[in-house]
C-alpha cells in the first residue's frame, strides 16, 4: 500500500509540474546550426516538461569547415548543414526557425556588406520575439563560449533586441555560461569563462536528457564523426550535469552616483 501512494505521488508531482510549465515559451537563439547542442540537454528537459521551446538559427553553416571532414565552404554545404539543422530539430522535439544570414554576417564585405546584414538580423529577431511571446531567452554570452565572432554579434543582438523595449510581460533573458573553475588554464578562463558565483540559473538534467542531445548532435554529420560525438559525450558525462545560465537582472532602482 505504501508503494503504491508513493508512486501515485510521484505521478502526481510530475502532472502538476507539466501542467505548471505547459503554458510557458522557450526561445533559444544561437548563430550556427549545431550551436544548439550547447543547451540541448535544456531544451530536451523542458520539451518534456510542456514547455514550448522554438530554436532560432541565424545563419547558414557556409563556412563550417573543420579537420574531421573534406567539405568545401559555399552554398553547398550551407544547403547540407540546413538538413542536418532539420534533423536535430526534430530529435530534440523544438520547432525551428532557421535564419538565412551568411557565417561572419558578412563581415569581410566591410561596412556596406557587414551593416544591412546585421541590421536586416535585428529586425528578424525583434519580430521572431514579438510574435513567439517567450516568458525565456536563452543565448551567447559576451564571451561567445569560445570567442566567436558569430557567437558574439548573436549574443549582443539578442540582448540589443531585449533591452530596446518595454514586451508588455515578464521576460528572462539568460547567457549560456562556463564555470570558470572548470576550465584548464588562466587564459581559458580569460577568453571563455564565467565565474561561477555569477551563473546564479543552473538546471539540472537526467541522463535521458543528455542522451537525446546527443543523438540530436549526430544529425550533423558534416562537422562531427560519430567517434567524434561518442568522444564528445563521454568528456560531457565527466561533468556536472547541469546547464549554467547566467540571468540578466534588470535595475530595481535608480542610482544617483556610480558608487
Amino acid at each position: 500500500m505504501k508503494n503504491n501512494l508513493f508512486t501515485f505521488l510521484l505521478f502526481f508531482g510530475a502532472v502538476l509540474t507539466v501542467s505548471a510549465q505547459s503554458n510557458k515559451r522557450l526561445l533559444a537563439i544561437f548563430a550556427h546550426p549545431d550551436d544548439e547542442q550547447t543547451v540541448a540537454p535544456l531544451l530536451v528537459k523542458s520539451v518534456e516538461e510542456g514547455v514550448e521551446v522554438t530554436l532560432v538559427i541565424a545563419t547558414d553553416g557556409r563556412l563550417g569547415v573543420n579537420e574531421y571532414t573534406d567539405y568545401e565552404a559555399g552554398d553547398g554545404l550551407a544547403a547540407i548543414r540546413r538538413e542536418e539543422l532539420k534533423c536535430a530539430a526534430e530529435t530534440l522535439g523544438v520547432e525551428l526557425i532557421h535564419l538565412n544570414y551568411h557565417d561572419q554576417l558578412r563581415a569581410a564585405e566591410g561596412y556596406d556588406g557587414h551593416i544591412p546584414h546585421v541590421r536586416s538580423l535585428l529586425k528578424d529577431i525583434t519580430e521572431i520575439v514579438a510574435r513567439v511571446q517567450p516568458d525565456a531567452i536563452v543565448t551567447w554570452g559576451p564571451d561567445g563560449a569560445s570567442n566567436h565572432m558569430d557567437h558574439r554579434l548573436i549574443g549582443a543582438t539578442v540582448t540589443q533586441v531585449f533591452t530596446s523595449r518595454n514586451w508588455g510581460k515578464d521576460v528572462q533573458l539568460y547567457f549560456f555560461g562556463i564555470p570558470s573553475d572548470i576550465l584548464p588554464s588562466d587564459e581559458a578562463v580569460m577568453l571563455r569563462g564565467t565565474d561561477r558565483g555569477l551563473l546564479n540559473t543552473q538546471v539540472a538534467f537526467e541522463p535521458r536528457h543528455l542522451d537525446t542531445a546527443y543523438e540530436a548532435l549526430r544529425c550533423h554529420a558534416s562537422q562531427y564523426p560519430s567517434t567524434v560525438v561518442d568522444q564528445m559525450k563521454k568528456e560531457r558525462q565527466a561533468l556536472e550535469q547541469k546547464v549554467f545560465l547566467r540571468q540578466f537582472v534588470a535595475p530595481q532602482s535608480k542610482r544617483r552616483n556610480l558608487f
